[in-house]
């Protein structure tokens, strides 16, 4: 069984050391073929940018014997080596302000110079430097230098929270950057990545014959991993954890597809996330890898200042021009920010628009404990406090338990402040329901979905829709929940719901489910009735 390469980034490592290597150089080779020869692609964070750079970087060097036995080594390629400028934008420092950039910027320059020993001691700019160093590698060469960009935005998006200082540095970004179309004589190929895609008035509004391979589908699962290639590359690793967590291969697989699989970029390709697939086989335990190695109060932050909610982004219809060029990050709406950071993903293609959501349960159930933890510690109150007896009171059975837990949570919602999420949430769904009502329905699938509970929202029978399918440590609910109006009856609401629940046999597909309705009282904004079955 071959080594995993988590946390390894280098193609060359990975290869002479005979780790795990999914080989994308067949869609490699199709890009580094063609007659054009400026590209970008944008991906999230940890999702093999930077692997992909150091595989051209390899490939370009001429280092035949690192491909042997992959897809291109098997193509006509002609394995003539250039010189190659890698810069890596992610270590330029920003903690000193766009001062700091322009000087790490510069000391960048001289290491990469001192690499291909050419001389910049006349320059002080980094845009001069980078404009020496690719003319004169070229010129020393006798052939055009390659240029690898990996995380291009990186200094700018350090600062999205300071729309101000943002644009400042996207400036001397732009500077140094527009050394690529100047010199593009001296350029055989470049190759640029990042996780926020380019305006027209923005970084590259001079780079106009730099091809975006974003959406493109050739090259829609150069990144990540399909449910094919898991099967193929990672079959011994998925026995062996199916062993160990008394399992069927198959089962283990279905539920690393709804896990960690979903992250679609060019509404065709559904690919998993390679951060989190990796880590999933290496600790053999379910978890949210890709949303807890970023900083989870950065998003959290973001989503309470602008209180955002889950579920009203869910299903949203956007159109090419939003996938294409959906803006300046820190100046972008929410649904913007969020799709270029790789919280929401295109879940299909309708023509010329494309419908957003979540990827999959990891980002779901993680935007969704975000989202509840906001909500529940502004009124000063404890998330856990909620989460333990919630998951105690579903796995026992325990319907009074169930509907205490929901009264808190009811309680601590600050209504006001989610109006705009829940009018937004309403035009996006077929409902014809009060913004409160909403509030109701979609805070209670975050918070369920944010204690790891597996959640699934307006389950289809062959009678209609629950409201709920919850699973709890072996136990199934069925939950169908319904407000009644000032001046309505509790009881006879809760009745109704249950009628519905049993009526249209919600709950008959599931084995022992236990159905549970429930009736808010929407003056008092608490469910004050509830029959169970």
């Amino acid at each position: 069984m071959k080594q995993l390469p988590t946390g390894v980034q280098v193609f060359e490592t990975i290869r002479r050391e005979g780790a795990l290597y999914v080989d994308k150089t067949d869609i490699i080779h199709k890009m580094v073929s063609d007659f054009r020869r400026q590209y970008f692609l944008s991906r999230p964070r940890r999702f093999g940018k930077t692997l992909t750079c150091w595989t051209l970087d390899a490939l370009f060097s001429g280092k035949r014997e690192l491909f042997e036995g992959l897809a291109i080594s098997k193509t006509d390629w002609a394995w003539e080596s250039f010189p190659v400028i890698h810069l890596d934008m992610s270590m330029v420092r920003t903690s000193d302000g766009v001062g700091g950039v322009k000087e790490s910027l510069v000391s960048q320059m001289k290491d990469v110079a001192r690499a291909h020993n050419v001389d910049i001691s006349d320059e002080s700019a980094a845009g001069d430097m980078l404009k020496r160093v690719i003319i004169d590698t070229a010129g020393k060469h006798g052939k055009p230098a390659v240029v690898i960009v990996d995380e291009y935005d990186k200094p700018f998006l350090d600062f999205y929270n300071k729309p101000p200082m943002a644009q400042e540095v996207r400036e001397v970004m732009r500077d140094y950057y527009i050394q690529f179309k100047a010199n593009e004589s001296n350029i055989r190929f470049l190759f640029m990545t990042g996780i926020s895609k380019f305006t027209k008035a923005g970084v590259f509004s001079t780079l106009n014959n730099l091809n975006d391979l974003s959406l493109d589908k050739n090259f829609g699962t150069m990144l990540g991993y399909t449910g094919e290639e898991l099967l193929e590359y990672f079959g011994e690793h998925i026995e062996a954890v199916a062993k160990n967590r008394n399992v069927l291969a198959d089962e283990l697989v279905t539920q690393m597809k709804h896990y960690y699989n979903g992250f679609c970029f060019d509404g065709i390709h559904k690919v998993y996330n390679p951060f989190s697939a990796l880590n999933f086989f290496q600790s053999g335990e379910f978890g949210n890898f890709w949303m807890e190695s970023a900083s989870p109060k950065i998003i959290a932050d973001y989503m309470k200042g602008k209180n955002l909610t889950v579920e009203q982004f869910r299903g949203m219809t956007v159109d090419r021009d939003f996938v294409c060029c959906p803006g300046e990050i820190e100046t972008a709406p929410p649904q913007s920010f969020l799709y270029q950071a790789g919280y929401l993903t295109i879940r299909e293609c309708i023509e010329n628009d494309f419908i957003l959501d979540y990827p999959n349960v990891e980002v779901l159930n993680s935007m969704s404990k975000l989202t509840a933890q906001n909500i529940v510690e502004g009124s000063g109150e404890d998330f856990m406090d909620f989460r333990t007896p919630l998951i105690t009171a579903l796995s026992k059975g325990n319907s009074e338990l169930v509907v205490e837990t929901v009264n808190r949570l009811l309680a601590s919602i600050p209504y006001d402040d989610y109006v705009s999420a829940a009018k937004q949430g309403i035009r996006l769904s077929d409902k014809k329901i009060t913004t409160q009502e909403w509030l109701y329905r979609s805070t209670i699938l975050a918070f369920l979905r944010g204690c790891g509970i597996l959640t699934f929202g307006e389950m289809h029978s062959n009678q209609g829709r629950s409201d709920m399918v919850v699973t709890c440590r072996g136990a199934t609910w069925v939950i169908e929940i319904k407000v009644a109006a000032e001046g309505e009856d509790c009881r006879a609401k809760a009745e109704e719901a249950m009628a519905q629940l049993s009526g249209n046999q919600y709950a008959d597909q599931y084995k022992n489910a236990k159905k549970l309705a429930i009736a808010i009282d929407d003056s008092t904004r608490q469910a004050l009735e509830w029959v169970e079955g």
